[in-house]
C-alpha cells in the first residue's frame, strides 16, 4: 500500500478523487493521508507527499519534505509557480481543478516504484530490522540528488544498493556506470573519467570525452573509493564541489551533471585520521550514509535469501526444477558465519542447485566445510591453543576476503607486515 501525506487546507476533495475512477482499480486501499499542515507526525510512514501551493509557507514545507520523499505540487494554473516548485525540489506538478485521471497517472506511477512490502527492494532481500532501515534510506536517497556513501564488508551488496537508488531516482532515464577504483591505475582512471585533449600525451591522437562528461544526467558509482590515491582524491573533490572537470591537457573547466554514489569496505573515518583519505572529500561523499550490515548480523534473513537465490538460479538447471531446501540443509546454512556475506550464500545456493539430484536441496549438496566448521554452534569445547589458532585463521581469512585476497591490503588491515602475513597463511594452511 502506498502511503500518501496530503498537506492542504482541506483534503476532502483529494481523498474523494483518489478513491474514485481508475486509480481505485489500479491500487486498492491506496490512500493513507493526513491534512494537518503543521503536524505530519512520523514522516517515515509516508512514501509520497501531495503539497498544496495555495497554502502559506509552502516553500519552507517543500524544502523540508524533499529530503524525505517525492513531493507532488498541487496548484492553480501558473507556469511561474510550477517552475519555482520544480526548482525547489518538487518531482511533479498537477494543476487545479484536480481530476481523478491526473491524480491516477501521477500517483499510479509512484505506486509502481515504491517498496510496497517488507521483504525486499529490487535484488536486495531482508525482513530484519536493520535491513528495514537500509530500505528506508534507499527510498529517501532515491528521492533526492545528494551524494551517497555506502559502507559495508565485501559481499554485502553495496552495488545492488547503488543500482536501486539510481533506478528509483529522477535520473533513472540516464545511465548507471560503475567505476572499480581498486582495479584501475590512477593514470588510466583519470583519462577514463575526465577525458583528454588531442596531443596531451603520447598516443593522444584525438580528443576523447571522459565518462563524467559522457554520462550527463546519469549516476556514476565509485566502487572501493577508499583505494584511490590522495592525488586522485583531489581531482574527484573538484567534481563534488564545483560540478566540473578538466580534461587532461585542457585549458578550461567543463561543467558536468552527474550524481555520485561511492562505496567502500574500509573505515574512511579512520583513513581520514591517518591522513590517507581527504577529510573534505569524505564529508562531500558522506552526505547520506547507508551502512549494510554483514550477514552474520542478520541471520534471520537467511531463509528468505535462500528462497530468493533458489528462484534466481533454479532456471539454470534444464533437467530438474529445484523448488526448495530441506529443513536440515537450511539449519546448516543458518549455523555458518559467512565471512563472504550474501555473495558467499548465493554461491552456496548456486552450487547446490548445480549438484542437486532432487527437487529440494539436501545437506549433501552443500560444501563440506560449512558442515564441519560450524562457527555458531560448537558442541565440543576446544583446547585454548586450538581456539586461538582458529580465531587467528578466521580473522586472517576475513581480512583476505575483505581485501579481495590482496595480501598487501590484508596486511594493512591486520596491522602486520606482508611477510608476516605470508608466513601465517602458509603455517595455517589458508588457501583461496
Amino acid at each position: 500500500m502506498l502511503h500518501l501525506l496530503i498537506i492542504t487546507e482541506d483534503s476532502t476533495e483529494i481523498r474523494s478523487l483518489l478513491k474514485s475512477g481508475s486509480l481505485a482499480v489500479q491500487a486498492e486501499d491506496l490512500v493513507e493521508a493526513v491534512d494537518t499542515p503543521d503536524r505530519e507526525g512520523d514522516l517515515n510512514r509516508y512514501d509520497v507527499a501531495l503539497l498544496d501551493l495555495d497554502m502559506e509557507g509552502w516553500r519552507e514545507k517543500l524544502l523540508d519534505l524533499r529530503h524525505e520523499m517525492p513531493v507532488v505540487a498541487l496548484s492553480r494554473p501558473d507556469t511561474r509557480l510550477a517552475v519555482e516548485a520544480i526548482k525547489l525540489g518538487a518531482t511533479d506538478f498537477i494543476e487545479k481543478p484536480l481530476s481523478a485521471g491526473a491524480l491516477s497517472d501521477i500517483i499510479g506511477g509512484y505506486n509502481s516504484k515504491t517498496l510496497d512490502h517488507k521483504s525486499g527492494f529490487d535484488e536486495i532481500v531482508g525482513t530484519s530490522s536493520v535491513m528495514q532501515e537500509v530500505f528506508g534510506l534507499i527510498r529517501k536517497a532515491s528521492a533526492g540528488e545528494s551524494n551517497v556513501l555506502i559502507t559495508g564488508e565485501s559481499g554485502t551488496g553495496k552495488e545492488l544498493v547503488a543500482r536501486a537508488i539510481h533506478r528509483w531516482s529522477p535520473r533513472c532515464a540516464g545511465d548507471f556506470v560503475t567505476i572499480n577504483c581498486s582495479a584501475i591505475p590512477d593514470t588510466l582512471l583519470e583519462s577514463e573519467l575526465f577525458g583528454f585533449e588531442k596531443g596531451s600525451f603520447t598516443g593522444a591522437v584525438n580528443r576523447k570525452k571522459g565518462i563524467l562528461e559522457l554520462e550527463e544526467g546519469g549516476t556514476v558509482f565509485f566502487d572501493e573509493i577508499g583505494d584511490v590515491s590522495l592525488l586522485f582524491q583531489t581531482k574527484i573533490l573538484r567534481v563534488t564541489q564545483e560540478g566540473e572537470i578538466m580534461r587532461i591537457g585542457g585549458q578550461s573547466p567543463i561543467k558536468v551533471d552527474v550524481r555520485i554514489i561511492a562505496a567502500t569496505n574500509k573505515d574512511l573515518e579512520m583513513a581520514v585520521s591517518r591522513g590517507t583519505f581527504r577529510e573534505d572529500l569524505f564529508y562531500r561523499l558522506n552526505v547520506i550514509n547507508i551502512h549494510i550490515p554483514p550477514l552474520r548480523k542478520r541471520t534471520e534473513d537467511i531463509p528468505l535469501l535462500v528462497r530468493h537465490f533458489i528462484r534466481k538460479h533454479a532456471v539454470k538447471r534444464k533437467d530438474l526444477m529445484i523448488k526448495g531446501i530441506t529443513g536440515e540443509a537450511l539449519n546448516i546454512l543458518m549455523s555458518y558465519s559467512y565471512p563472504g556475506n550474501v555473495r558467499e550464500l548465493e554461491n552456496f545456493i548456486e552450487r547446490a542447485i548445480s549438484l542437486a539430484n532432487t527437487v529440494d536441496i539436501l545437506p549433501c549438496d552443500l560444501p563440506l566445510f560449512i558442515k564441519t566448521n560450524n562457527t555458531f554452534k560448537r558442541i565440543i569445547v576446544p583446547r585454548l591453543k586450538d581456539a586461538v589458532s582458529t580465531a587467528e585463521k578466521d580473522t586472517i581469512v576475513t581480512a583476505l576476503n575483505d581485501s579481495g585476497w590482496n595480501i598487501s591490503h590484508a596486511a594493512v588491515k591486520l596491522g602486520i607486515y606482508r611477510q608476516q602475513l605470508q608466513k601465517k597463511i602458509k603455517s595455517l594452511k589458508i588457501s583461496n
